[in-house]
Formats: C-alpha cells, sequence, structure tokens
C-alpha cells in the first residue's frame, strides 16, 4: 500500500474537482482565464476547499512552473511582523517566470498574524501588486483589519453538504477498493460536520485497519461518542440518576479519550433530540455556552460537566414537580 496521506492524494487538481463553491470556482475560474486578478480573501471553516483552490489557481495560471510561482506561509505558525517583512519581500521581488506577470503568495490562516503584521502586510501587498497577488485564507475574516479586506475579492467558503461529502466518500472508497455500509457513510458525514479534511483523516485511519468501514469503526477511530450514548447519559440525568450519568459520562470519556470540548459539543446537540420542553432545552443550551466558556478560561473539565450534568438533572426533577 502506498504511503500516502489522502488529504494530499485525493486534493481536487482542477476546478471541476472542487465540491461544494460552485458560485466562488466560477467567479474564480473568470480571473484565472483573464491571466488578472486582484488579492483574494478566502474566508470560512476548515476542510472546505480554501487551501485547494488557491493551488488550482497557481497550476492553471502557471502551468508546469508554478511551484516556483506560489510561496507557501502558514501566519499562525509565523505571526510576526519580521516574517512579513522578509519572506513576504523577498519572493515578491522577483518577477513571475513565464507570460502571467504576477507571482502568487497564499496566506493561510493570516486571521492568525498580529495587527501590526497585517498593517505590514498591507502596505506589502501596496507595494510590490505589479509582482504579485496574494491570497488570504482565514477561518473569521472578521479578524482581518478592513484596510486588507477592501483591498481583496473576498470569497465566503461553506460547509460541504452531505450528498457533496458521501460522493466524495465513495470516490476514495471506489479507488482504494474498500467497503463500507450506508451507516458507515452517515456517521463520517455526521462526524466530519462538512469538513472535507477529517472526513479523509478518519476515512485513512479506519482503512488503515480494516477493508470493511463499518459504523462502530469510524466512532472508535474519531474520538466521539456515538450520539445514543450521550443520550443516554442526558436522560439518565433527566431521571434523577445524577450519579450514574456522572459515572457513565466518565467511562465514555475515557473510553474514546475525549476532552470536555469534544463532549460539550456532542451535548449540546443531543439536548435538542431530548423529550423535553422546547423552553428547558434553550436554558440547557445557554448552560452549555456558559460551561464551554469557563473551560476555555481554564476551570477544571470535568467539575464543568458534572456541573452541567448537575443542571439537567435539576431540569428532570423540575419536571417532576
Amino acid at each position: 500500500m502506498e504511503n500516502t496521506i489522502w488529504t494530499e492524494k485525493y486534493r481536487p487538481k482542477d476546478f471541476s474537482d472542487i465540491k461544494g463553491q460552485k458560485e466562488i470556482v466560477k467567479r474564480v475560474k473568470a480571473f484565472v482565464k483573464q491571466k488578472n486578478m486582484p488579492h483574494l480573501l478566502f474566508s470560512g471553516p476548515a476542510g472546505t476547499g480554501k487551501t485547494s483552490l488557491a493551488l488550482v489557481i497557481s497550476k492553471k495560471l502557471f502551468g508546469d512552473s508554478w511551484h516556483e510561482n506560489i510561496l507557501e506561509l502558514n501566519a499562525s505558525d509565523e505571526r510576526g511582523i519580521d516574517v512579513v517583512r522578509n519572506k513576504v519581500k523577498d519572493f515578491a521581488r522577483t518577477r513571475a517566470i513565464g507570460d502571467v506577470p504576477f507571482k502568487i503568495i497564499y496566506l493561510d490562516e493570516s486571521d492568525a498574524l498580529t495587527k501590526e503584521a497585517q498593517q505590514a502586510l498591507r502596505r506589502t501587498m501596496e507595494n510590490y501588486t505589479r509582482t504579485c497577488r496574494f491570497i488570504l485564507s482565514c477561518n473569521y475574516s472578521s479578524k482581518i483589519i478592513d484596510p486588507i479586506q477592501s483591498r481583496c475579492a473576498i470569497f465566503r467558503f461553506k460547509f460541504l453538504s452531505k450528498k457533496e461529502i458521501i460522493e466524495i466518500i465513495e470516490g476514495i472508497v471506489k479507488s482504494e477498493s474498500l467497503k463500507i455500509s450506508e451507516k458507515a457513510k452517515e456517521a463520517l458525514y455526521e462526524i466530519s460536520n462538512g469538513d472535507c479534511r477529517r472526513m479523509e483523516n478518519i476515512l485513512q485511519s479506519c482503512a488503515a485497519l480494516s477493508n470493511e468501514i463499518t459504523e462502530e469503526l469510524i466512532y472508535s477511530m474519531s474520538s466521539v461518542a456515538r450520539p445514543k450514548e450521550i443520550k443516554e447519559v442526558l436522560e439518565t440525568a433527566l431521571k434523577n440518576r445524577f450519579k450514574d450519568a456522572r459515572n457513565k459520562l466518565l467511562d465514555i470519556m475515557l473510553e474514546y479519550g475525549l476532552s470536555g470540548f469534544d463532549v460539550i459539543k456532542q451535548i449540546q446537540k443531543e439536548i435538542l433530540n431530548l423529550d423535553i420542553e422546547p423552553r428547558k432545552k434553550m436554558f440547557l443550551i445557554d448552560k452549555c455556552g456558559e460551561i464551554e466558556f469557563r473551560m476555555v478560561e481554564g476551570s477544571d473539565e470535568f467539575l464543568q460537566l458534572e456541573a452541567l450534568l448537575s443542571q439537567v438533572t435539576l431540569t428532570g426533577i423540575k419536571k417532576e414537580d
């Protein structure tokens, strides 16, 4: 078996391979056809095709010499002003190879740049417009300063739909000669939540263990508890069996190797499926938000999850009253 990471092996090679971003691809394709484009800002969640589209643009513009004409940087590794000043400027100074008048600088996770580094980047973007086009990628465009936003054409990427994720799964399964059940496809979509990279990583981990991909295998490989197990914890708490619910939750966390953040996201989803009145669901989801914030601030994860379960138990007791 060849030793390749599937996220790279199945990375889109052409505009037609990019799923779920039809309008964006259409507009970007027009820029490439004209061999001219403004600076671009790709905003949206992880695993939705931002880097893939940047690489396809480069391959289509520069052909075989695309490698020499694109500089890839990850801003979260290199947050400082010096990186922007040095690496970017050194690359931007020389002309592009071939008949396209500019090179491309792809700056991933650019919302991790400090405000000072963004100011420096803004000036660099102005100074090297003749020889360079920037493609900035970020999760949240609101973290990018306005002067940069106003210099870019902004494209907002969205999560891939269930149909699109399942199409990609089926393509990989066929190519790798795997077997997969319908329930396993559903589980892969549920866990990845439209993030293609996450889906491919989980699928590759499962394929390393077995040619037959089952729902059980997916849940065990992805550090995610089965939704029904989380639901059982909540229902146990609602029945005023706090201690049992707490022990069951601890078992689940240990079995699947879950962090408090993993659990809180799953609990929040399952609250919506509980058989309680809408007002109580809203109260518990509000509590999830509060508990998650406390965890971010550094509180003990299990203590906070216990506090949340105690609120679920109290909600159940009120129901009996």
